[in-house]
């Protein structure tokens, strides 16, 4: 049985040739999206008007930021670096993430 599409926002420290790796879902970027340099506790309140998820490299939002108030997820990748070649093994437990997500959820995948 196939995952339902999640609509996906990329945070600007995630490198976005990542979201080739990510369908069938739909995903956007900070930057497409026109938010780029928009801090953490707003960026959230624009991201859960139109994505579901957040995933994001920022290891410190969910202690800045009370996510269990926004109406979406975050993921949390921890990689080596922020580099598509250090996030790519994390794509398989991240497909996994991305389908249990739930709204005000915070999710680590190492």
């Amino acid at each position: 049985m196939s995952q339902p599409r999640r609509r996906l926002l990329l945070d600007e420290c995630v490198d976005r040739r990542l979201a080739l790796h990510l369908r069938p879902h739909e995903v956007s970027t900070v930057a497409k999206a026109g938010w780029s340099g928009v801090k953490n506790g707003q960026l959230l309140r624009r991201a859960e008007q139109d994505f579901e998820i957040l995933i994001t490299v920022d290891r410190n939002l969910s202690f800045q930021q009370s996510v269990i108030d926004f109406k979406l997820a975050v993921i949390v990748l921890h990689a080596a670096s922020n580099r598509l070649d250090a996030l790519l093994p994390l794509v398989p437990q991240l497909l996994q993430a991305i389908a249990s997500a739930t709204p005000g959820q915070v999710i680590p995948v190492s």
